[in-house]
């Protein structure tokens, strides 16, 4: 007795150096949409417990029941049951807060076939955090059954509810979790507060069960990019006063810095504390040095490895087991050996420094108290340590639209395109569709095909409008062929909208062929016979003349041929008269070249008739 004691007083000497921290109750809203009187949207705190609906809602009708309102009993006993007929909603059952767990409410309106149970608090108060019991009552085998979501509501809330519902009044409810995760890009940032305790009873079992099952999608989540995981681990540090007693010796290390609780709740038997401080200080290395490594995702496969070959219950919670694990993954166990430092040693060791800092809330996270813990792009998850549940939390925190393929598989929602079509813009003729699936519902946004963006408002109406659209349902224009000629309305390049071609008339959409006989737009000339035809017309004249086209006329065939012989001559005379005119302009100038030469040349020895004599003076 002496020992239980002394051990509970120690964990609250330990627990009193970090109860002044801040406690974030994590919310979600509900929206009561009748009756009118308390029609609003209402704020409500997510239990610890049961599996939350992250990134999307439940309709329901609410009830009160006359009998078991506290919803501590079986509702068998009472002969009543909260299952929805074929084609009715859903049930959320409102139970009064008190006189035993929240967990085995939600436990007992569940076995029911209620939907999800709303706790109305009994006093006014803010919000808390409905949370699973402690010591010897988390041994109850149904807290890993809850699957249904949970909600403490006000009080007043809650009278508002009883008060319309005792008056005969339907009451109507959607519960709302799509904004109660961040989803800011498409990268979710999440941390696992966890313990490599494995003797703490089910809340252990069930840790180790989710680190087992949820690995593979971890693993995988990170490897593409799509996550950044990081563990962490929660340690206590013992007051001064208390450092050289035989609690904080056999539970911390580094001289009363950094310390757990007894595994065992016994100082006597079995590990110490100070064993499971070491084997977190060991798990975070690993993961630190993965990372160096650029395998960060090699922690899980460690933590597993480790919990199937390592248990406490065998003696194997040690130091030469965990290195035998290390070493199997190929993880340099030099470094993780560097990381971890002495644990004897009066100094503070920068990991678990770091993890201590840690755990203090900052933004609209708080602090982190509770073992296990899931914190999703900065707001701790609360509900069931499920693979899917917390799966669908990850999922629920991308950004619309850039979710993984994971997130959209038939496990995790419902495909809301399926159904006529999501109500988006659709053309079956070319299988395209406006309608783009989502974890938290679906968005109407014209599509992307092979480098041509479609725009419009993706509800009613969407076209091609960059280069080759035309390739694409001939870019939403009219387009035929007949006896082997297309004709379309489409021009394939960067201009957008409709034009009908030569010869037809519409709006681009649809176009109709141009009688252009009848409307008296060619082959009107004296003799002339027109005929129209698909996109054109055909034109005849009589008498065996011609027909020109270009200047819509009839010619004679013999005319035609004398212009046409009589141009040749014309033509060839004009060459010759040419030739003759530049040759002898040709000889002309050859010699005057030639008479100039001669010339020059006589005129240095005699003077010549036409150059003036030149007397010269002598000088007086």
């Amino acid at each position: 007795m002496g020992e239980k004691f002394w051990f509970l007083i120690s964990i609250w000497v330990l627990l009193s150096g970090n109860c002044l921290g801040r406690f974030v109750v994590e919310k979600n809203s509900l929206k009561v949409t009748s009756p009118e009187s308390i029609k609003g949207v209402y704020e409500c705190a997510i239990g610890n417990f049961g599996v939350p609906q992250y990134g999307g809602t439940l309709v329901g009708t609410v009830v009160y029941p006359k009998a078991n309102q506290g919803a501590c009993k079986s509702f068998d006993d009472f002969d009543i049951s909260f299952k929805s007929r074929p084609g009715g909603l859903p049930t959320f059952l409102l139970v009064d807060r008190g006189d035993c767990f929240f967990t085995l409410k939600a436990w007992n309106a569940q076995k029911a076939g209620a939907a999800a149970i709303l706790v109305a608090d009994n006093t006014n108060e803010p919000l808390i955090t409905m949370d699973t019991p402690e010591e010897e009552n988390a041994n109850a085998e149904y807290l890993q059954n809850i699957t249904i979501p949970s909600a403490l509501i006000s009080k007043s809330l809650g009278d508002s509810l009883k008060k319309a519902i005792n008056g005969g009044e339907m009451v109507n409810m959607n519960l709302d979790w799509r904004e109660s995760l961040p989803h800011p890009d498409e990268r979710v940032e999440y941390e696992f507060w966890t313990n490599s305790n494995d003797e703490c009873g089910p809340k252990c079992d069930s840790q180790i069960e989710f680190v087992k099952g949820f690995k593979g999608a971890a693993q995988i989540l990170e490897q593409r990019g799509y996550t950044l995981f990081t563990p962490h681990y929660i340690t206590w540090y013992c007051p001064e006063a208390f450092i050289l007693s035989k609690q904080c010796k056999s539970q911390c290390i580094n001289h009363g810095r950094y310390c757990a609780p007894d595994p065992e709740q016994d100082f006597n038997k079995g590990y110490d504390g100070k064993d499971v401080v070491v084997q977190n200080l060991r798990q975070v290395c690993v993961f630190k040095v993965a990372n160096e490594s650029g395998k960060p995702w090699l922690w899980w496969d460690y933590v597993t490895d480790f919990s199937i070959r390592c248990p406490m219950k065998e003696q194997k919670y040690n130091k030469e087991c965990a290195d035998k694990v290390i070493r199997s993954l190929g993880v340099d166990l030099n470094k993780v050996d560097k990381c971890i430092g002495d644990p004897e040693a009066d100094v503070d060791n920068p990991v678990l420094k770091a993890e201590q800092d840690a755990q203090i809330g900052k933004g609209s996270r708080g602090d982190v108290t509770i073992l296990p813990t899931l914190v999703i792009n900065n707001r701790q998850y609360r509900g069931k340590l499920d693979r899917i549940a917390v799966l669908k939390a990850i999922c629920a925190g991308f950004q619309e639209t850039t979710e993984p393929a994971v997130c959209l598989s038939e496990v995790l929602e419902t495909n809301e395109c399926l159904e006529n079509n999501g109500g988006c813009w659709q053309d079956k003729a070319a299988n395209l569709t406006a309608c783009r699936d989502t974890f938290r519902g679906r968005v109407c946004e014209c599509p992307m095909v092979n480098g041509v963006k479609f725009t419009g408002d993706g509800y009613t109406h969407c076209e091609a409008s960059s280069a080759f659209r035309c390739r694409f349902n001939n870019g939403g224009c009219w387009r035929e062929t007949r006896e082997g000629r297309t004709y379309s309305a489409c021009i394939d390049d960067h201009s957008n909208g409709c034009k009908c071609p030569h010869g037809f008339k519409g709006d681009g959409k649809s176009c109709e062929d141009v009688d252009e006989c009848k409307e008296k737009l060619a082959c009107q000339c004296p003799g002339c016979k027109c005929q129209n035809t698909w996109g054109s017309y055909e034109c005849s004249c009589g008498g065996g003349s011609l027909y020109m086209r270009e200047h819509d006329m009839c010619i004679s065939k013999n005319v035609r041929t004398e212009l046409s012989w009589g141009s040749v001559w014309v033509i060839i005379l004009g060459l010759i008269a040419a030739g003759g005119a530049g040759y002898a302009i040709y000889k002309y100038r050859i010699r005057r070249y030639m008479d100039s030469e001669i010339r020059a040349i006589m005129a240095q020895y005699m003077p010549l008739d036409n150059q003036p004599n030149v007397v010269h003076h002598p000088d007086i």
